[in-house]
């Protein structure tokens, strides 16, 4: 079965539309003693609807948060944005789409709030957002993710199960998918944002690989 990613709806959103190209991690929330491990390369995108406050998502991009709201499916309708936007418990959806996958294309670790700065560009997060990830257990260094990110040619809805709440980020999907599609960005785009993220981690950052 297909292995997902599980990252807020608003961020999966952004990736599938080439507004963001990184994602960062920490280390596991349920093992706190253990550092963040990269398990999987090759993964669909899984949107979550929990803890999701609209202050954690810059100005410029606070209508993604209503289209976030498209990549799940409820019953009763759909959760008022203002609930779900201000990071209060909200009905998860009986159904999620997933209509992009990504592959992990650089991984760095970071320890320098300059970097996670300079970083800004490639991701729709507040800066403030993005550096308290840095401080949390701050013995632990960020995790940077460069993904490339595909759209797959027709969104696939599957059933929300329990047992996807009791995983923080891997979840294996009980329906086979391809992995094909269209890249967000175009081959010239990418290496130039690549190259850019190299960068910026070279200077504050050490790479695991890129």
């Amino acid at each position: 079965m297909p292995i997902a990613f599980k990252e807020w709806a608003v961020t999966v959103r952004a990736l599938a539309e080439g507004e963001q190209l990184i994602t960062v991690r920490k280390g596991a929330l349920r093992a706190p003693g253990k550092p963040f491990r990269l398990a999987h390369e090759r993964f669909f995108l899984y949107p979550t609807f929990e803890h999701q406050p609209g202050d954690l998502v810059r100005e410029s991009h606070q209508p993604e948060l209503r289209r976030a709201l498209e990549e799940g499916v409820w019953s009763d309708g759909e959760p008022h944005l203002a609930a779900f936007t201000s990071g209060a418990p909200v009905q998860q959806p009986d159904r999620v789409r997933i209509r992009a996958w990504a592959e992990v294309a650089g991984h760095y670790t970071v320890t320098d709030p300059r970097c996670v700065d300079a970083l800004a560009p490639f991701y729709v997060w507040t800066t403030d957002y993005a550096e308290k990830r840095l401080g949390w257990r701050r013995h632990q260094p960020l995790h940077v993710l460069l993904l490339r990110t595909y759209r797959i040619p027709r969104p696939v809805t599957v059933k929300v199960r329990d047992e996807y709440s009791n995983s923080h980020g891997w979840i294996e999907l009980q329906r086979e998918l391809p992995f094909e599609g269209t890249p967000v960005l175009s081959d010239a785009e990418f290496e130039r944002a690549s190259e850019e993220i190299s960068a910026i981690t070279a200077d504050a950052g050490e790479p695991v690989f890129a």
